[in-house]
């Protein structure tokens, strides 16, 4: 077995470590405080990584992940499991292995190799949540690819050739490969791209394999174990027993008659004045967990939270009913037609759904709630604004390092660590990524009408995720936040290729997806750069996990459109029937707005949100001030922490996302990352990241374990407290004569 160092791993010889010296210590501390203070400086080469116990448990905790992941998405209640729960799981498993399995020697192919090479150890548990997280990228909250193949059979009902299928799934999976390899020594190797969220697993490992002294107070393994038996038992409420904690809206008890005030009120359908959430659910859902997001980026965040909810939307809904706001919901993520009722898609399609012209005229515009069209319009400045930041703050550093300076320039001390091992050369990776383009373009030659997309779109896909990983890759290392630009890539080809949804949803797959996939890749590196992980190791779980977990998804999704009749199709779907695919059926309304209609009709000249199209040209120019105040007045440091693509993030998400998801997930950071951590500090280093990680285990554990055991049985609690916000009012339209059921009529 490999033994993921230069030389060949013996157990019983004495474990070189390399560690700081002190007179150097001062010197070469690592430059981010937060890294500093929880990731160790040192590290021991001879420790075996790539034993059978991480192969075996590995491969297994990908496999298991991906089914479950793969069949919950298609529930009317989905479930997303994350890898945490593998990372937990693993460890009593991987143990026990180690007490039991025989400790002889076995030779295979000339290597000499050991099922059991001694203790389980922290090395092999990182592996084996490699390949665990390959299970959840893959199949989880971006299972784009997927999602595509479902539109494809399940509401276009294409009869597609199971192998393009697969090459759909595999291809977007090694582009995303291909991109994080090219891009590794710009957001892996400096110090300055730290990727935030990691800090919580390297804290959970430790917390799970390091020996604690005792007179340090509570063991963080200990302090995990409360932590997460608490949030478990906790969930209980939220997620199935008092479910109005998650939306807690106290106003609209105040004025249960009044539209405005339930509109202002309303955590689920408003703006949230006033609302909370006591679910660390929903405090997560959207932006992760705000325990391991730098102040800094809370507060940008929060900036741009507070301006666009509290300030633009007021002033565009009831001030100047722009985009005629005030027939709609404030908020919504509904399609409605120009008398404020739903869009029914129906209506415009032809049998081999493609736009029927002389309908969509005779029938109405489309419309969207105001939230929905100023979130669509924050996307436009996001996405230019990310360019234009990346290249002011980080182009000299980028253009430097990519004229091979990097090589030289001081390493940190976990840079130094790592030379300790055998670097993956540039080739494997770029072997994979143009494989993956040549079968990309032999597809689509092949499969030419099932696709849609011409040899060209797949060209353009691929310059664009090109163009924009890296920029974006620099924000998510630094902020932990993800601008995406989903909304872009829809709307450049629907312009485009207007008419041809298809062709829009393979378009955002290697365009947009990839780039999802290269970021979340690029993370496990820093992981693996962070607990000291051979690369060729990294490579090699990245790359079988990837490909297993691909296989898999596509399996369990085909069987599932193949064996499930009427699967996703809720008007022939029995009304009790659980299989209604609510995340494949937001993909469909995509590939319907951006695809079928297309951007020209909501955007173009004469379109509703033609204006909002502005919003390109002020997001590239917004940085450009904040840059130039930070070179005229070099002594005031918080200039250059004024992040306009972060900034633009507090408006990300909404919808689904509602206001008070974002208000609590700022306050919940604010406390721990400024308050905790100033005041603090001592704690926070100890438990914070540990915490975090509980949190996410206890709440995930009990998810599923009351998804299995009451809630996919039906049997569910109703009573007053289990219907979340209590805000009828909330999404009922304002302007004079439009109808709305349940609502009065102005």
């Amino acid at each position: 077995m490999e033994d993921g160092g230069d030389k060949t791993t013996t157990t019983n010889g004495a474990a070189r470590t390399m560690k700081l010296e002190e007179e150097e210590e001062e010197t070469e501390r690592f430059p981010i405080e937060e890294v500093a203070l929880v990731v160790p400086e040192t590290d021991d080469p001879t420790i075996p990584v790539m034993t059978f116990r991480a192969w075996f448990l590995g491969l297994s905790a990908c496999t298991v992940l991906i089914f479950l992941n793969t069949f919950f998405t298609y529930r009317t209640q989905p479930l997303t499991i994350s890898a945490i729960l593998m990372q937990i799981s693993v460890l009593p498993i991987g143990r026990a292995m180690a007490k039991y399995l025989p400790t002889r020697d076995y030779t295979l192919f000339g290597r000499t190799f050991s099922l059991n090479p001694g203790p389980f150890n922290i090395k092999e548990h990182v592996i084996i949540t490699v390949f665990a997280n390959c299970g959840v990228s893959t199949g989880g909250g971006d299972a784009y690819s997927i999602g595509a193949i479902n539109v494809m059979k399940a509401y276009y009902k294409q009869s597609l050739n199971f192998f393009c299928a697969l090459l759909i799934v595999l291809t977007t999976q090694l582009l995303g490969y291909g991109w994080a390899g090219m891009f590794r020594r710009y957001l892996v190797d400096p110090a300055e791209m730290w990727w935030p969220a990691n800090l919580a697993q390297v804290s959970l490992f430790r917390a799970l394999h390091e020996k604690e002294p005792k007179n340090r107070g509570m063991t963080r393994m200990k302090f995990f174990l409360v932590a997460m038996g608490a949030a478990f038992l906790y969930y209980a409420l939220p997620g199935y027993l008092f479910p109005i904690l998650t939306f807690f809206s106290w106003v609209c008890w105040v004025y249960p008659k009044s539209i405005t005030a339930q509109q202002v009120g309303s955590g689920y359908h408003g703006l949230g004045v006033g609302a909370f959430t006591l679910d660390w659910a929903g405090i997560s859902a959207y932006h992760g967990s705000p325990l391991v997001t730098p102040w800094i980026s809370i507060l940008n965040v929060g900036i741009g939270f507070v301006m666009f909810v509290y300030i633009i939307i007021p002033l565009c809904y009831w001030k100047y009913n722009v985009f005629d706001s005030r027939k709609f919901p404030i908020f919504s993520n509904q399609l409605f037609t120009g008398t404020g009722q739903k869009y029914d898609t129906t209506k415009i399609l032809t049998p081999d759904y493609k736009l029927n012209i002389a309908a969509y005229n005779s029938y109405s515009k489309l419309y969207l709630s105001p939230l929905f069209a100023l979130s669509i319009g924050s996307g436009f400045a996001r996405f230019t604004a990310t360019l234009t930041h990346v290249a002011l703050f980080h182009g000299s550093d980028i253009w430097r390092q990519s004229r091979a300076a990097v090589k030289n320039a001081k390493l940190d001390i976990h840079a130094k660590l790592m030379k300790a091992y055998k670097q993956v050369p540039d080739w494997w990776y770029y072997a994979l990524l143009v494989f993956s383009v040549v079968v990309s373009l032999i597809m689509g030659f092949v499969w030419k009408q099932d696709v849609q997309l011409p040899f060209w779109g797949f060209l353009f896909a691929f310059f664009l995720a090109w163009l924009v990983t890296l920029p974006i890759g620099v924000i998510q290392a630094t902020t932990n936040q993800q601008p995406g630009y989903d909304i872009i890539a829809q709307f450049m080809i629907g312009y485009v290729l207007p008419g041809q949804p298809i062709a829009n949803l393979l378009f955002k797959i290697y365009g947009r997806i990839s780039t999802i996939h290269a970021l979340s890749f690029l993370s496990d590196l820093k992981l693996g750069h962070y607990m000291k992980i051979p690369p060729r190791c990294m490579y090699t779980a990245q790359l079988v996990g990837t490909l297993v977990a691909g296989v898999v998804n596509l399996a369990v999704a085909w069987w599932m459109l193949e064996n499930v009749e009427n699967i996703c199709d809720i008007e022939n779907l029995h009304p009790d029937s659980p299989w209604t695919c609510p995340k494949y059926r937001v993909t469909f309304d995509a590939s319907v707005i951006w695809g079928l209609i297309g951007p020209k009709r909501l955007f173009g000249p004469g379109g509703m949100y033609r204006n909002l199209v502005w919003l390109y040209l002020i997001g590239a120019f917004l940085p450009v001030p904040v840059w130039v105040l930070s070179k005229m007045y070099p002594d005031k440091k918080w200039i250059p922490l004024i992040n306009i693509p972060v900034i633009s993030y507090g408006f990300a998400g909404m919808p689904p996302a509602t206001p008070t998801n974002i208000a609590s997930w700022l306050v919940t950071g604010g406390i721990f990352n400024y308050f905790v951590f100033k005041y603090h500090k001592r704690w926070w280093q100890r438990y914070n990241y540990v915490l975090s990680a509980a949190l996410d285990a206890g709440t995930a554990f009990m998810g599923v374990l009351l998804f299995l055991a009451l809630q996919n049985n039906g049997v569910n609690v109703k009573w007053w407290g289990s219907q979340p916000d209590h805000c009828p009012l909330a999404s009922c339209p304002t302007a004079p004569g439009i109808v709305a059921k349940g609502c009065p009529v102005f």
